[in-house]
Order: C-alpha cells, then sequence, then structure tokens
C-alpha cells in the first residue's frame, strides 16, 4: 500500500512483490534489461532489433503500489487474491483484491504477454520498455524518475499507454456498443488549502464568526458556484466518433459538437456525475480540520479541496475562480501541489491507430473512441518526452466494478483479464 509518508510504508511487501514476478516470468527477467528507478519502481527494457531501434520506443506502463483498504465491508479480504469459481470456466470466475482493476491487474496482463511473446520465440523491431511504478497512488516519483532517465538518454518514445478508460457500455444514450475509451488527455490535479487564522478562546462564549463558520461558509460558496462547462477537442472527437453509430434524437447532436455546444453542456452536466466531470473543472473539499479540543475554538481552521483541472483551462485560472466563488478575503487560498492538465495526443497516426488495431482484434464488436482521463495517471510524467501518450486498460468494466476503484469489492472477470493480455500481445506484435 502506498503512503504518503514514505517512512510508513511497508518497504519490505514491494521487494517481495518484485521477487515473485521474477519467479513468474523467468523469461521476461533473463530477456530485457531491468533497472530499479527511485529504489522501488521497475523499468525494463527489451531491445529491438532496428539498428535505430532507440528512436521509436514504446512505453507500456503500468503501477504496483495500491490504496490502503481494510477487510470490512469486503465479501472476500482484500489481499488474499480470491479466485471465485464460476460454471467451470474463465466466463464465471472472478479475481477479487485491491489492485485487480487499479492497476496490478493491467501491470500482470503486460508481463503475462511479454513472457509468451519471448517464448513464441518473437522479439520487436524497436525497443519496447516496461515502466513500472511504485507510489502512483501518492507522490508518483517512480514515473518522474524514470521519464527523467529516458530524457537523459536521450529516448523520445513513439507511443506510451497506461492506466485509463476501459472498454464501457452505455456510456451515452443511444449508444449500443461497447466503447473503448482512450484516454488523449488527463486533466490537471491540484490540491487547495482554504484557511482561516483567527483568534481562538473559550467555547463557552464564541463570537458570531468563528474560524469554522468562516471556513463552512467558504466551502459552501464554493459548492454552490461549479466551474464553467466547456466541450474541448477530445470530447468533441469523442462525440463525432460515438454519433455515427448512435440512434435516436441525440445522433445528429452528437455528430455536431460545435453547433450543437450549448444543448451537449447541459446534457453532460446533468447526465451523471462521470459526464459532468468530463467537461468542467471540479472540486471536491476532503479534509477538514479546526481546534484541537472540543471546548476551545479553533484559531486555524483549514479544508483541503482536491481539485481536477479541465483540459482547457489552467491552475492559474482555478485559483482565480475560487477566490472569486469565496468572496472572502479573510479565507487564504493556497496551492499545496499542482499539476496541469495534460496535452492531448494525436486521435489519428501510427501511434493511435496501433491502440485501435489491437482493440479491434481483442474484440470488433468494440468501438474505439477517444476521451479524456478525469483521475491523475503516472503517464502525465511523460507528456515531455513523448507526443502520443494515452490511458486504457483493456479490460470491460461495468459500472458496478468501476465503483469498486479506490472502494470495496474490487474485483476483475477472469475472462476479461485474460483478454486483456492478448490486446497487449497485439499491441507488442505491432512495434
Amino acid at each position: 500500500m502506498s503512503r504518503t509518508d514514505p517512512a510508513e510504508t511497508d518497504w519490505p511487501v514491494f521487494t517481495r512483490f518484485r521477487a515473485l514476478l521474477a519467479e513468474l516470468y523467468p523469461l521476461t527477467h533473463a530477456t530485457l534489461e531491468l533497472e530499479l528507478v527511485a529504489g522501488h519502481s521497475m523499468l525494463f527494457r527489451w531491445r529491438g532489433t532496428s539498428d535505430v531501434a532507440a528512436t521509436a520506443p514504446t512505453v507500456l506502463m503500468a503501477h504496483y503500489d495500491v490504496v490502503a483498504a481494510s477487510a470490512e465491508g469486503w465479501q472476500h479480504p482484500p489481499f488474499d487474491a480470491v479466485v471465485v469459481e464460476g460454471d467451470g470456466d474463465d466466463s464465471g470466475r472472478v479475481i477479487w483484491g485491491r489492485g485487480t482493476l487499479d492497476d496490478k491487474g493491467a501491470l500482470v496482463a503486460v508481463l503475462e504477454a511479454v513472457e509468451a511473446q519471448l517464448a513464441d520465440g518473437f522479439t520487436p523491431v524497436n525497443d519496447i520498455y516496461l515502466s513500472f511504478g511504485h507510489d502512483e497512488e501518492t507522490h508518483g516519483s517512480g514515473a518522474q524518475a524514470a521519464a527523467a532517465l529516458l530524457r537523459e538518454r536521450g529516448i523520445r518514445p513513439a507511443l506510451v499507454l497506461d492506466e485509463g478508460g476501459a472498454i464501457v457500455s452505455g456510456v451515452l444514450p443511444g449508444l449500443a456498443r461497447p466503447s473503448a475509451m482512450i484516454g488523449v488527455s488527463e486533466k490537471g490535479i491540484t490540491s487547495l488549502s482554504l484557511r482561516v487564522d483567527q483568534q481562538g478562546g473559550h467555547a463557552s462564549t464564541p463570537p458570531k464568526m468563528t474560524a469554522t463558520v468562516r471556513l463552512a461558509r467558504a466551502v459552501v460558496r464554493l459548492n454552490a458556484r461549479p466551474f464553467p462547462s466547456a466541450i474541448n477537442p477530445a470530447i468533441a472527437e469523442m462525440l463525432r466518433t460515438v454519433g455515427a453509430h448512435t440512434t435516436g434524437p441525440l445522433s445528429g447532436v452528437f455528430r455536431r459538437p460545435s453547433l450543437f455546444s450549448p444543448l451537449l453542456r447541459v446534457v453532460f452536466s446533468r447526465m451523471s456525475d462521470e459526464t459532468n466531470a468530463l467537461v468542467r473543472t471540479t472540486t471536491a473539499v476532503t479534509q477538514l480540520s479546526g481546534s484541537m479540543a472540543a471546548n476551545a475554538l479553533a484559531e486555524r481552521a483549514e479544508a483541503i479541496v482536491n481539485v481536477r483541472v479541465a483540459v482547457g483551462s489552467s491552475v492559474e485560472q482555478t485559483v482565480r475562480h475560487v477566490r472569486r466563488a469565496i468572496a472572502d478575503p479573510l479565507v487564504h487560498v493556497s496551492v499545496q501541489d499542482a499539476s496541469e492538465p495534460s496535452p492531448v495526443s494525436p486521435m489519428t497516426g501510427p501511434a493511435w491507430q496501433s491502440i485501435v488495431d489491437a482493440v479491434a482484434v481483442l474484440d470488433p464488436a468494440v468501438l474505439s473512441t477517444p476521451y479524456v482521463q478525469t483521475g491523475a495517471s503516472d503517464s502525465r510524467h511523460f507528456t515531455g518526452i513523448s507526443d502520443a501518450v494515452y490511458r486504457f486498460a483493456p479490460f470491460e468494466m461495468s459500472a458496478d466494478e468501476r465503483a469498486t476503484l479506490h472502494a470495496k469489492n474490487e474485483r476483475i472477470h477472469a475472462a476479461t483479464w485474460l483478454r486483456g493480455i492478448g490486446f497487449y500481445r497485439q499491441l507488442i506484435a505491432g512495434r
């Protein structure tokens, strides 16, 4: 499990995991070159046959740290990797455990694909790197170090693929086909502190406006003033793509996102939390702190706001909006850490097409479409060394299964995971 404070992390568990991978994937460890980066992240290099192999490499990414979990509320213990049998074949089996979706499932699927290709005697034309981070859920220092190392060596990948979108159904009204949501960008992530410093005192004689009341008012004001919505280029292309396969009254609207942008902004804002997050910057107050005693007024009240900055916006614009929404100079707004939205990767061309082709081999009925990743991933650290950075895990995920990410009862169907291995094998074969 990742911990914000590295001193609290159980590092021997990470070491045992890497040792287990060496046992399970002997050909990969015997053939590929492995470096440990930032102490715990793994960077494999699979040398290609081309004389200029290093000029157009592929980077397949995943991370092996997970968010914390307790056994409370889980149908099966979160770290026991329980396989529940179905009807005697893979279609009914379900793998339960923390990390099955986020993101060890993808990591071992990549390794299964590499191991199988090596067993078949395959060698890629261009170099392939496997970058497996150890702290994606907290700092992302492993991915940052790996990207910096490749930059120092003059390596500019032709394709980077990390976790992100999945194969989903019912994503938009009128679309009957399952969709592979391939992230071509991701929202920025910023933590803001809202802080009120005020004279303390005994709770028996409170002033009308305590520090906590002022802070609460600021939080309510911010929540009541959402950021403006917009249809960015990636979402517009997604709509045009699905519009060609959509039936019903929204089909024509989806095919003309520029013309119907005002209507689409309203529809996306109201359809679901997921679609609302696609079209605007979002804020969520995640932590609150006040007095250290039940009978003492808070001398400092603070709220931490997790902000996901929309593509086309910026951290600077976000802070301006927050200050205007709060409209109180006694509430101090400061940036704790910040990451701007990622550039939009090409939605056509060889790198994009290699992913689309691999999806088609996985299941010809699946429609591949670009979209914007709302969560942060390690791939954002690679946008400085590659123009083609994508975010997609080749697994079918229902709404219920997506809801288990960072929550209880995380799980994946065995058949889905096995098909994902096929996706990575196809992708590797084309590189």
